[in-house]
């Protein structure tokens, strides 16, 4: 977090949304952060059960008055259904990491081994230079595992970017 001036903090927010599956839609969205030279740490979109509809995550970070003017924005976009900052409450959070890493030695291997099995990680891919891990969590977890790998060689990162839920039984639908 980083304070401002007016002792607003810059905090981290997941923006999900409802989108009309239409073509342009998602780069109206972008264009708005982009015009207005807020930033977006990660973005996820994919359809939902309506074929016409889309859910859009996204994560950026800002303090409270530029989140409340983001938010206003978007909603004033005609593709926008409808969204909701999941930082305001209860909610789940999770995203995707695949890595290879180098794994030469026995001693690497072994450790290798013992971080994906306590990081409940997924061996995908073993070869006899590296190996693949899959892992799915928050954030913080996924930062723990590359620190505590990094000193074993990383050759390659692919993340998805946070997705997430309201936690109990509201959710963001039509």
């Amino acid at each position: 977090m980083t304070l401002l001036n007016n002792n607003q903090q810059e905090v981290r927010h997941i923006i999900s949304m409802l989108l009309e599956n239409e073509s342009g839609a998602l780069s109206r969205v972008v264009n708005l952060f982009s015009a207005r030279g807020y930033n977006i740490e990660s973005l996820s979109v994919a359809p939902t059960d309506d074929a016409s509809v889309s859910r859009l995550t996204l994560v950026t970070i800002a303090n409270q008055s530029v989140i409340e003017q983001i938010v206003k924005q978007l909603n004033k976009l005609i593709d926008v259904i409808k969204l909701v900052d999941l930082t305001e409450g209860a909610h789940i959070e999770r995203e995707l990491m695949l890595l290879k890493i180098k794994a030469h030695s026995e001693t690497s291997r072994a450790e290798l081994y013992r971080l994906n099995d306590m990081f409940r990680g997924r061996l995908l891919d073993v070869t006899d230079t590296s190996y693949t891990i899959e892992m799915t969590g928050a954030c913080s977890k996924l930062d723990g595992f590359l620190n505590a790998v990094a000193s074993l060689g990383v050759i390659e990162i692919v993340r998805s970017g946070s997705i997430g839920l309201v936690r109990g039984p509201k959710g963001l639908t039509l």
